[in-house]
């Protein structure tokens, strides 16, 4: 049955209302199964009667369903072959006739359809891009130009590959030239309309894309097209950045013109070939340099001009670090210029800043400290003074600390005056690059920040509530910034009076609070030891965490408690410090995070947030899980079981992460019944078809399986579960997964229960071994058959894997052990794993009948290779590693479809063999007892089959 267009048009309506689109989107997804739905999206989206909005939605789920449904892993195509045809046929045409927020819409689509096809499988798109260029009409171009800058701006963070450079040549070959010539026509029409303005407004939208087409096309190497042409391009941008028209400017302060957005862009491919074409693009640099000063002297201080300033104030920042150019820079007159005309409009706070301030404090918190802001005028203003101060430290200490002295005086009754004299401070006193664990690592030598600090801004730190904030938040910034800086002396009596400002009413003092105590107490030592321990917390633990949650549960709607993650970070941060010191308070920390946990999913907004939170429970049920299993089951199961009965997609992975390490962390006494009622929904086929479920699912069914493996056998759940291993084998992001569970079902069922499958499994996995298969699926395939290999007293052992992989074929396991079990057992980095390879090899070399009479040359290299693991030999210290939280940054985690792993939930190393302590000792004792076992059969082996030197060295573990 085909997808129905009224039926989808009405769903997509309903998902636009907050009532209503939790059932909609589930609808929606029905419907995306049907043949055709893709084309039936489409079809909306280019209907001119249907409303704007059903069409802007009906774009998006085309966006979203290409990008989960149109190719798998492998690049196959999951939808059928004319499907795939149509949809290219009419995106193209499409996407140039519709209004500019659909365009944007359908240009991803196009650019996650260019991915996987684009050129080989699409090698006709860009002759048809060019086809449509038009020497009349602007706006059909600016439409072209959309598709061309949304496939071509996917090069831009790419690494270098044969295969990119292919592709990359392919285009400048096939739309190269007609570009140019787009380009000078562009120029051409752009003067016979300078006074036409809806005329000039549409070349100029082209211009706009063109410029930033340039820049896509050279993100790589200068295409020969634009080397040939370079002067005469360098004479273009010139020109637009020096070009002035009336009729282009806007009269609001904060609507951008296309003008101010073509000089952005400009300055962006100024940078991008100073930095990059240094040697091509040198001589022909001077009167960018000079334009680019002139505009910053002369540019308003309205927000409009922001993103333009930035831009122009980078390439400068580019400028002062070439040895070519910067020279002209160091001159004190020249450098006073720079402070008066550029820094000091730029860094001096705005009426326009004041308002975000006050009126959206948390976009002001984000821009200013998140980074989030590298179109913010302070933050580029800054970059451009350090720069210069990198190249002539005295001199720009010099200029600017005369400016600084001066606003402290002012300061002394305009507040204003003494932010800019403390923004100065802090852009001159730190150097090199300002990191998120640290802060500020090197210091100017030439200022005293305690000095500094002690004279003018402490006090600021300790003024009453209600008096001026921006001072106090000043305060806050300078301790966060320099605090890797300060001592642990200092920061114990600095600690005190910034947890006070948590009090703040003021929503930015309390913010930067949360935010400074955060970083503080994630500190640490060269060795890695934190400044603040668990004993220096704990005493103000349950006071903090109290407040912090009163400032997140200030509003119950569900956006605005989301709003915050500097909150929840800090409540993360408290419980991650204090460990199981969190006990006492477990009852109330649990009821603050479910009820969190309860607003929240009714429209999860913030993806940070909701990490942060998670990160919370994780931490409860890492250190409190061995004490007080029942009590985090009994609060935790029932909203957790919520968020899966409502597939709140966005929680899932973190709720199935948490279950896996509160299985893990509780004794096996106290297993919650609620754990076998998981096993129907986890062994669901829909909830594995989602790639970010998968690792989460993985670790919760492989911790699961051996607490309640006599359930699955009773319901005839094995081969469920195996099904999942097979399909997890199959892909290639998710082929370790599937280790996970078949060593889980080597773990958890006797061989009696394994026997009729291990066949199969053996055959899947020999099957990925034959194609050319992954470093780290040789190194787990490895991994498994030693788990199988030292479970013998369990009535696994070699011999049973053998015994299977001989029926198959008789070749099979001389074929598979020496270059997949040998060779690999060496590369095992972990002391868990080659402690497990240790008792595999001793067993198999003692015990494994098939072995020794089969493969008597394997026996020789087997014993070799167990020699080289006891010649350093692995010991595996008990909970290491255990109470250590490691962390990325969070801005190295991708949220959305992927998956995010919990810091306080990664898996620890499981040691399997936790009785066999010294493993030399346990090496000897075995085989010894086993040659006397088969009436010094082993010896007989030694002496036949390994060289002398080898002989004397594996006799020692037979005395």
């Amino acid at each position: 049955m085909s997808a129905d267009i009224g039926q989808i048009s009405q769903l997509l309506n309903a998902t636009l209302d907050p009532a209503q689109h939790r059932k909609a989107e589930a609808a929606l997804k029905q419907e995306a199964t049907k043949p055709q739905y893709s084309l039936t999206l489409l079809n909306i989206v280019s209907s001119d009667s249907t409303p704007s909005n059903t069409r802007l939605s009906a774009a998006l789920a085309f966006k979203n369903f290409v990008r989960t449904n149109y190719v798998d892993e492998e690049g196959n195509y999951k939808i059928p072959a004319d499907e795939v045809q149509t949809i290219k046929q009419q995106l193209v045409g499409l996407m140039i006739s519709c209004p500019a927020n659909v365009q944007s819409q359908l240009g991803e689509a196009i650019s996650v359809i260019a991915d996987s096809d684009f050129w080989r499988r699409w090698d006709t798109l860009t002759q048809e891009l060019v086809s449509r260029f038009s020497a009349t009409d602007p706006k059909i171009n600016a439409g072209v130009l959309e598709v061309a800058h949304s496939i071509f701006a996917r090069w831009r963070p790419l690494t270098r590959t044969d295969e990119l450079y292919i592709e990359i040549n392919h285009v400048v070959q096939t739309f190269g030239n007609a570009f140019f010539q787009l380009l000078v026509t562009t120029d051409t029409r752009i003067q016979e309309n300078a006074s036409n303005q809806d005329a000039l407004k549409a070349w100029f939208e082209t211009l706009s894309l063109q410029i930033k087409i340039i820049h896509d096309m050279s993100c790589h190497d200068l295409p020969s097209i634009f080397e040939d042409n370079l002067g005469s391009i360098a004479e273009l941008l010139l020109k637009y950045l020096q070009y002035k028209n009336p009729l282009l400017d806007t009269d609001d302060e904060a609507e951008v013109s296309i003008l101010d957005t073509v000089k952005a862009d400009i300055c962006e491919i100024l940078v991008l070939y100073t930095f990059k074409y240094d040697k091509e693009f040198s001589d022909l640099c001077q009167p960018f340099i000079t334009s680019a000063w002139e505009l910053l002297s002369t540019i308003g201080p309205e927000s409009k001009y922001d993103t333009l300033v930035a831009k122009a104030l980078h390439f400068l920042t580019i400028i002062a670090g070439t040895s070519q150019h910067s020279g002209s820079f160091n001159d004190e007159g020249v450098l006073t210029q720079i402070v008066e005309k550029v820094i000091l409009p730029n860094v001096s706070l705005r009426e326009v800043d004041i308002e975000l301030f006050e009126d959206e404090p948390i976009e002001f918190i984000r821009r200013d400290l998140e980074g989030s802001d590298n179109d913010s005028r302070r933050r580029s203003a800054t970059e451009f003074l350090r720069q210069l101060q990198e190249k002539f430290e005295a001199t720009v200490t010099n200029t600017v600390s005369k400016y600084i002295n001066h606003y402290l005086t002012q300061g002394k009754t305009d507040w204003k005056a003494k932010d800019t004299a403390v923004y100065l401070f802090l852009s001159i006193a730190a150097k090199g690059a300002v990191t998120a664990a640290k802060g500020v690592t090197q210091i100017n030598p030439l200022v005293n920040i305690f000095e500094f600090f002690e004279q003018h801004v402490a006090s600021d730190l300790t003024t009453a509530d209600g008096s001026e904030p921006i001072p106090k938040v000043d305060a806050i910034k300078f301790l966060y910034t320099f605090r890797s800086q300060l001592s642990a002396e200092q920061w114990k009596q600095a600690l005190s009076p910034l947890i006070q400002n948590l009090n703040s009413s003021n929503y930015v003092v309390y913010t930067y609070a949360a935010i400074a105590v955060e970083r503080v107490l994630f500190l640490s030592d060269e060795s890695g030891k934190p400044l603040f321990t668990r004993q220096d917390v704990e005493p103000f633990a349950k006071d903090l965490l109290d407040h912090l949650f009163k400032l997140i549960e200030k509003d119950a709607d569900p956006a605005k408690l989301q709003e915050n993650e500097f909150l929840m970070r800090c409540v993360m941060r408290i419980l991650i410090v204090i460990k199981d010191g969190a006990a006492p308070m477990l009852d109330n920390a649990l009821t603050h995070l479910v009820a969190i946990t309860n607003i929240m999913k009714q429209n999860p907004s913030n993806p940070r947030f909701y990490y942060y939170h998670f990160e919370s429970i994780g931490a409860l049920v890492r250190y409190c899980g061995a004490t007080n299993a029942p009590k985090l089951n009994e609060k935790l199961w029932e909203p957790f079981n919520q968020i899966l009965a409502e597939d709140i997609t966005e929680f899932m992975p973190y709720v199935f992460q948490i279950l896996a390490q509160l299985l893990e962390s509780s004794p096996s006494d106290t297993l919650s019944d609620n754990y076998k009622s998981l096993l129907d929904p986890i062994l669901a086929a829909p909830l594995w078809e989602t790639r970010g479920n998968i690792p989460a699912c993985t670790r919760l069914l492989a911790a699961v399986m051996p607490r309640v493996h006599k359930e699955i056998v009773a319901a005839n759940k094995v081969e469920a579960v195996l099904g999942i291993f097979q399909k997890l084998l199959a892909g290639k992001k998710s082929e370790l997964h599937a280790f996970d569970i078949i060593d889980s079902v080597v773990r958890s069922f006797e061989p009696a229960v394994v026997d009729q499958y291990f066949g199969t499994i053996l055959q899947l996995i020999y099957t990925k071994l034959q194609s050319n298969p992954a470093d780290s699926f040789k190194v787990r395939f490895a991994r498994f058959f030693h788990l199988v290999g030292a479970r013998l007293e369990a009535g696994y052992g070699a011999d049973f894997f053998i015994k299977h992989s001989d029926k198959l074929d008789e070749r099979a396991f001389a074929q598979v052990y020496p270059p997949f079990v040998l060779a690999e057992t060496e590369k095992l980095a972990r002391p868990v794993d080659r402690k497990a390879a240790c008792v595999s090899l001793t067993k198999t070399l003692c015990d494994s009948q098939i072995f020794a009479q089969k493969f008597a040359k394997g026996w020789g290299n087997t014993c070799r290779i167990l020699l080289s693991l006891l010649a350093n030999a692995p010991v595996v210290a008990a909970g290491v590693g255990d109470d250590i939280v490691s962390e990325q940054s969070l801005d190295d985690i991708g949220f959305g479809m992927s998956f995010t792993a919990l810091n306080t939930c990664k898996a620890v190393a499981r040691d399997d063999f936790p009785e066999v302590q010294n493993v030399p000792d346990w090496v000897k004792q075995y085989m010894a007892a086993a040659n006397t076992r088969h009436n010094g059969a082993i010896a007989g082996f030694i002496s036949e089959r390994l060289p002398a030197d080898q002989q004397q060295a594996i006799a020692q573990y037979l005395s």
